[in-house]
Formats: structure tokens, C-alpha cells, sequence
């Protein structure tokens, strides 16, 4: 018993130690901001969503507008989120300014629909888009089999599992040699696409909105196709107390960050136009591999490789980043113990990690590329919706906080209407259950909330299993960050 609890002890100091080790200081500057913002948004959706915008929207030049907008859009909402981040400087994110403005109760129902629904489900998309562009040189001229993509994209979830949950400069070493790849795959596309025009192939956008699609619901899912491949305009404020100068970098890191993007999506998007016709880039399932095919000849292996390995790079960023909304919210008492600790080797928070793989399999095996953006969608923006009206609501009740940057009220006025028609849009013109389930499942965790967070009920049988899964996955508390 001594020995044991001597062990424990040492494994303790061990794993604390630890923890003061992979916390991060405030070093990052502008620079890494910038290349944090960057790194994040370019990730699977601009080689998998141009098929989806464009098949929504309907032409060509409407497509271009819908990926104009999104970038537009997703700079707005980081303005306004870069104000929040001064105001409330924690980690955290989405999670932590609704916490703190709204209460517990919402906060709840975020983390509890991200961790196990949005979370996952944006894994799941990452590693199905993978999976498309991996098998496709195996099948030339035809659509990859959709049980062979599935189980290529669960194998890359289960490899990024054991990279993740052993080794954690594995992952960063990995994260960061990737980002590499999906940047100079976007410059060789987008310099590909400057040559075929400067050839006279224009032939896609003369008569450029033949055909545009006018409907309410098209152009949201649209939005939602487009806005995929801008996620992560909201990264810097998951690592706020990391940051240098949080109210001067979090604003200049956002106005070069996303612009920039936004530049590289829109040549990408010209130049695939230019290499194909509209009803080509509708049936490919593999843009980019198309584009390759088209443009590259011989060399169009190399645009496939780019894009695996752009897009394993974006899973193994997803999943590293995976457990710090889960480690905030168990800090605050919202989210299971188990899911709050680490290994108490390899130092890694492998719980929250193997539950989220879980998570996403089960997305995988269940859905597909496109239905699974569009519900991760319509969940986030709601909570992004929310996120800014709490922005309003401290700007007009609460006008004394000090902060340090400030933009103007209509930038999140403009979110927040975008947010609502995001949201509304799809359900009011082509209503579907499934935007019912997603709903009424974020709505069940008032069930939860109540008696295990607001009443801190917790049951015996609940702790037996915490117990033996602590001993089963050799993992303990963390030490809870110092405020």
C-alpha cells in the first residue's frame, strides 16, 4: 500500500512536471500568430469544397463571389472576436467568453455539442478528404469506392491516435513540416492557373453567372461549403494567454493572416476554372488531383501528394489542438475528470484524444464528406452567432471594460446577421430532420447539465469508472492551471 501510494505520488510529480514543460508561454508574436491563423484555415476544404460551392451555386463567377464572402465574413468575425480576446484575455475561445458572459448553462451546451459532435465531426471531414485524394490515383477516370475512402480515412484517424496520444513532439514535428506542403500546393495551383489564363483560357468565365442559383438555402449551404475551408479564423483566441501583446497582435495577426488566404483560395479556385469546364469540376471528386491530371501531365502525382499531405497535416492539427477546449471546460468543472488528464509517461492528453478518434470513427463510418461540413456548419455558427452577441452586448451595457482594441459595432452586426442567416437559412427553405437531430442532441445536454454540473451530483458507479479507466489508460490529473 505504501509502495503504491509512493508510486503514485511519483507519478504525480512526474506528470505535474510535466505539464509545467508543454505549457505554453507567451511567446507568440506576430509572426506565429499569423502562421497559427494561416496554417489552420488551409486544410482539406479548398481541394474538397469548390466541387460543393459551385454545384450549390450554380456558375462559375456566383462560386467566386460565395468564396469572396466567406473570406470577408470570416476576417469580420475575427476583428470582432480579436476585441473579446482584450477584453476577456483567457483561453479557450468560444467556450470561455460565453462562460463568462452568458454563464454556465450555455457554456455547457457548447462544450458539451463540440467535444463530442463538432469537434469530431471536423476531424472526420479532414481525414474523409484525405482519404479521397489518397485512393484516387488508384482509380484514374473513375469515383473511388466509398468503403475504401471510409476505411482509409478511419486508418489515418487510429495512426493519428497512436502518433498523438505517444509522442508529443512527434506531432508537433509533424504538424509543422506539413503546413509547408499545403502552402506550396496552393502556389502551384495558383501559378498554374496565372499560366492557363495568360494562354486564352477564359472559356468558363465568359457568360460567368449562366445558371446562378437564387434560392435561400443553396446559398447558405454554399456559404457553409466555402466556410469550411476558412475555419480556424478563430484560432489565436483559443491561445490568448499565450500571446504576446494580445490587444496589438491578435488584430494585425488577423488583418494579414486572413486577407492573405482569402488571395490564395480565390487564384485556386481561378485557376481550377481555367483547367476545367463546370461540368468537369462537378463530376471530379478530387479537384486538385483533376487540375494535376489536366495541367500537370506526367507530373500530376505530385498534386496528390501535396494534398495528402496538406490534409493529414490538418488532422494531426486538429487532433493536437483537440484537448484544450476539453481541458478548459474540465478547469471549470463542465466535462468528466477522465477526460482532463494526461498519460503519466508519454505526458499526453490521451483520454480526450481517444474519445474524440472514437467520436470521429463513428462520424466516418455514418456520413460524408459534405453532409458532415454541413452540420459541423450549422452547430458552429450557431455558437459563433452567440459569441458576438455577447460581443454587442458588452459593447452597449458594458461600454466602461477597458480595452484596448475596439471595432466598430457594425463589423459584428454584420456577423451576427450572417451567423443568423446561416443558421436559418437552410432550415426555412429546404427543412431536413437532420438539422432537427443536431438541434434537439446540443439541447439534450440540459439533461446532463443539471444534476452532474449544476448540482455536482456524481455517482459511485461513474467514479468506479474513472477509476478504472485511470488505471487501465495509466493516466492522472493534471495540475490545473494557475489564474
Amino acid at each position: 500500500s505504501i509502495m503504491r501510494k509512493r508510486k503514485t505520488a511519483d507519478s504525480s510529480t512526474d506528470l505535474n512536471e510535466g505539464r509545467e514543460n508543454l505549457r505554453l508561454k507567451q511567446e507568440v508574436g506576430l509572426i506565429s500568430g499569423v502562421s497559427l491563423i494561416a496554417g489552420t484555415m488551409v486544410g482539406s476544404g479548398i481541394f474538397m469544397s469548390p466541387e460543393w460551392v459551385l454545384y450549390h451555386m450554380g456558375s462559375p463567377a456566383s462560386s467566386l463571389l460565395i468564396w469572396a464572402s466567406c473570406g470577408l465574413l470570416a476576417t469580420f468575425g475575427a476583428l470582432s472576436y480579436a476585441e473579446l480576446g482584450t477584453i476577456i484575455k483567457e483561453s479557450g475561445g468560444e467556450y470561455i467568453y460565453i462562460l463568462r458572459i452568458f454563464g454556465p448553462l450555455p457554456a455547457f451546451l457548447f462544450v458539451y455539442s463540440s467535444v463530442i459532435l463538432v469537434r469530431p465531426g471536423g476531424l472526420a471531414a479532414v481525414c474523409l478528404s484525405f482519404a479521397e485524394y489518397a485512393v484516387a490515383p488508384f482509380y484514374p477516370g473513375c469515383s473511388s469506392p466509398q468503403i475504401v475512402v471510409k476505411c482509409t480515412a478511419a486508418a489515418c484517424i487510429l495512426l493519428l491516435t497512436i502518433i498523438n496520444c505517444l509522442n508529443v513532439k512527434l506531432a508537433t514535428s509533424i504538424m509543422n513540416i506539413f503546413t509547408a506542403a499545403k502552402l506550396l500546393a496552393l502556389l502551384v495551383i495558383a501559378v498554374g492557373g496565372l499560366v492557363l489564363l495568360a494562354k486564352g483560357h477564359t472559356q468558363s468565365f465568359q457568360n460567368g453567372f449562366q445558371n446562378t442559383t437564387a434560392g435561400i438555402a443553396p446559398i447558405g449551404v454554399a456559404f457553409y461549403q466555402g466556410l469550411w475551408s476558412y475555419d480556424g479564423w478563430n484560432n489565436l483566441n483559443y491561445v490568448t494567454e499565450e500571446l504576446k501583446k494580445p490587444e496589438v497582435t491578435l488584430p494585425r495577426a488577423v488583418m494579414i493572416a486572413i486577407p492573405l488566404v482569402t488571395c490564395l483560395y480565390l487564384l485556386v479556385n481561378v485557376s481550377y476554372f481555367a483547367a476545367m469546364t463546370p461540368s468537369e469540376l462537378l463530376s471530379s471528386g478530387a479537384v486538385a488531383v483533376t487540375w494535376g491530371d489536366k495541367v500537370l501531365g506526367s507530373w500530376a502525382w505530385l498534386i496528390s501528394l501535396f494534398v495528402v499531405l496538406s490534409t493529414f497535416g490538418s488532422s494531426n492539427g486538429s487532433f493536437f489542438s483537440a484537448g484544450r477546449v476539453c481541458y478548459t471546460a474540465a478547469r471549470e468543472g463542465h466535462m468528466p475528470d477522465i477526460l482532463s488528464m494526461a498519460h503519466v509517461r508519454c505526458l499526453t492528453p490521451s483520454p480526450a484524444l481517444i474519445f474524440t478518434s472514437a467520436m470521429s470513427l463513428i462520424m466516418v463510418l455514418s456520413g460524408t464528406f459534405t453532409t458532415i461540413v454541413n452540420f459541423f456548419s450549422f452547430i458552429a455558427w450557431f455558437f459563433y452567432g452567440m459569441t458576438i452577441l455577447g460581443l454587442l452586448y458588452l459593447k452597449i451595457k458594458k461600454p466602461e471594460l477597458p480595452r484596448s482594441y475596439k471595432v466598430p459595432i457594425i463589423i459584428p452586426l454584420i456577423v451576427l446577421l450572417a451567423a443568423v442567416y446561416l443558421v436559418l437559412a437552410p432550415i426555412i427553405d429546404q427543412p431536413r430532420m437532420e438539422y432537427l437531430y443536431v438541434t434537439l442532441f446540443t439541447l439534450s445536454g440540459i439533461i446532463f447539465y443539471f444534476p452532474l454540473v449544476h448540482f455536482k451530483y456524481h455517482p459511485r458507479f461513474l467514479q468506479r469508472i474513472t477509476l478504472h479507466l485511470q488505471l487501465f489508460l495509466e493516466v492522472a490529473p493534471t495540475a490545473r492551471n494557475k489564474k
